[in-house]
């Protein structure tokens, strides 16, 4: 059975999760005081200013530093460049909705577009997070075969099909009515009357079908193929940590204890990325399929505002957990602070020295031969010269 919630203008919806709100209930929060307002203004402000300023320093990191222009760190970018179109496109209109009571000033036509980019970038982040897991597992199970199997071609490949897939549950059935209960495209009848004048309420409707395809293709399946990937990737490195240990039975206490601080690591890092994937987005798309699937809910207002921005601090954390367990973005990230410029490999001082140095000595004119020549030869240089730095003569 298709339906979709629909309440009278006496109730409140939003776009996503639809909440009935009575006008009384309204009339109380406006005469309320302005403190919890301006905090909410204060708190969402917070937010969103953390997650385009976290996803803009991965941007710049990555094209400021040479050591970061690998492969692997494509699918990086392309979350960061994600979620910060979330931050600059969506997360403001949706703190506004929030803070004028679930009202939509801009009208049907814009009313569906920010639904679509508000399902197409989430859609895109949470596929992007997929593909990392499955590059991630491709590294380490098979580190020889990498570079064969990962190839340019191959990841531009795989971010056009995460782009088109997130097109195709988003702008595609919104805006062909494909999302609700009749099949016509929500919000068109809306006129430029008084009503619209203070705003409507733009809510995301909803069928059955529509509920299933898009929270099941866009979380539920990648999150089985995520908790794979990395449980394998946590089987490969527990093995190769055995491998070490009986490779080195010599040297047991050093060997076991960087093992173990290995495993260690390992385990820490893959529970910080899957545990903060699954606590943000589970509630949001357990809650979807839930009310998609009723004809009738009636959340509390503050448990629909934790679960609707509780997926969107995924978009903040990204920043944070992907590019901090990499030692090259650490290092750019110290570099970019630190207001330092593009970092790039300093050459030795022999490559840069002259090929014929005359040194006077004893009043005679002794000629040096070529330091770089005897280097690129093979021939070894005097301990005290390897430096570059030869001592004065005496």
């Amino acid at each position: 059975m298709n339906q979709f919630i629909r309440f009278p203008l006496g109730f409140k919806q939003h776009h996503c999760f639809s909440y009935p709100v009575p006008e009384e209930e309204e009339e109380e929060e406006e005469e309320g005081t302005m403190i919890p307002t301006a905090l909410r203004w204060l708190v969402l402000l917070s937010f969103i200013i953390l997650t385009i300023g976290g996803n803009v320093l991965v941007c710049l990191a990555f094209g400021l530093s040479r050591r970061l222009w690998r492969i692997a760190n494509c699918f990086v970018v392309s979350l960061a460049v994600t979620d910060l179109l979330l931050g600059l496109l969506v997360l403001p209109l949706t703190a506004t909705v929030e803070l004028r009571s679930g009202k939509w000033p801009l009208g049907g036509a814009l009313c569906n577009i920010y639904i679509s980019l508000d399902v197409m970038l989430c859609t895109s982040s949470i596929l992007t997070l997929m593909a990392i897991s499955v590059d991630r597992y491709l590294a380490i199970s098979a580190p020889l075969s990498y570079t064969r199997r990962v190839t340019p071609p191959r990841v531009t490949l795989a971010l056009a099909a995460i782009w088109a897939l997130s097109l195709a549950v988003s702008f595609v059935p919104i805006h062909l009515g494909w999302n609700t209960a009749d099949y016509r495209v929500q919000h068109l009848d809306w006129g430029m009357g008084d009503e619209d004048r203070e705003g409507r309420y733009c809510q995301f409707e909803w069928n059955n079908n529509y509920v299933l395809i898009y929270a099941f293709g866009s979380f539920y399946l990648p999150l089985l193929l995520m908790c794979g990937m990395y449980l394998c990737i946590f089987r490969v490195a527990r093995e190769q940590v055995q491998r070490i240990r009986a490779a080195t039975p010599s040297l047991p206490r050093i060997s076991s204890t960087a093992a173990i601080a290995r495993e260690h690591k390992a385990t820490v890092t893959l529970a910080a990325v899957l545990g903060a994937f699954v606590i943000c987005w589970f509630p949001y798309f357990t809650y979807l399929t839930c009310i998609g699937m009723k004809e009738k809910t009636n959340p509390p207002n503050t448990l629909h505002s934790v679960i609707l921005w509780l997926g969107y601090f995924n978009s903040a954390l990204n920043p944070i957990l992907y590019p901090a367990f990499n030692r090259d973005f650490r290092r750019a990230y110290g570099d970019l602070l630190r207001c330092k410029g593009p970092t790039r490999r300093k050459l030795p001082f022999t490559l840069a020295c002259v090929h014929k140095r005359l040194t006077f000595t004893n009043g005679r004119k002794e000629k040096h031969t070529d330091r770089v020549k005897n280097e690129r030869e093979g021939k070894s240089l005097p301990l005290h010269e390897r430096n570059g730095f030869p001592d004065e003569p005496r």
